[in-house]
């Protein structure tokens, strides 16, 4: 099972992804954590990314795709699928996936796009900044990555709309009450 989260920053896809992964024994590819680790590593490849991360902007299409087939190959044997949490976040990004799938004889089962307004998004941001000291959650590093989202994720959104893989979220409920709205969706195509 592939699996798609979508949602600006701040909307819960982390916490979501943890709670379905861990029900659904899913291999949890969270783009962000992921990058942070290797930020963490301070190997090459992690100063480059700190540098982009920190300004707001995304990391490179190509830096991104190569962990996601490296991921693809190491996980999809010993999970029942993986949920791919922020990624892709363009055309360009989703066209490349769709084709490393198809070489891998595996295909995208769901989108789900969790919605949720901007000020919430702002509200969390501050709260999980003073909770976890992370450097990339400041107010204007997050005005950046909402609008860059926006501009990059709409025409994704649009896609798999008419693909008819995409189910919408109410983001702004409860974490329960959004997992088991996710959940009747996963569910579905089991």
């Amino acid at each position: 099972m592939m699996v798609i989260l979508l949602g600006p920053p701040g909307a819960g896809k982390g916490t979501q992804a943890k709670i379905i992964c861990q029900a659904k024994e899913l291999f949890d590819f969270s783009t962000g954590d992921i990058l942070r680790n290797e930020v963490k590593k301070k190997s090459n490849i992690g100063k480059k990314i700190e540098s982009i991360i920190n300004s707001g902007k995304l990391v490179s299409d190509d830096i991104i795709l190569d962990i996601v087939e490296k991921i693809i190959i190491d996980e999809s044997s010993k999970n029942k699928g993986i949920l791919f949490d922020g990624f892709p976040r363009n055309i360009d990004q989703a066209n490349s996936f769709e084709k490393l799938l198809k070489k891998k004889e595996k295909k995208i089962n769901l989108v789900l796009h969790l919605l949720i307004e901007k000020d919430e998004i702002i509200k969390r941001i501050q709260k999980r900044q003073s909770e976890e000291n992370r450097e990339d959650d400041t107010i204007e590093v997050l005005k950046s990555r909402i609008d860059v989202y926006l501009q990059e994720t709409t025409p994704l959104i649009e896609l798999y709309k008419k693909q008819g893989l995409l189910k919408k979220l109410n983001g702004m409920q409860s974490i329960e009450n959004v997992n088991n709205d996710m959940n009747k969706f996963l569910d579905e195509i089991n």
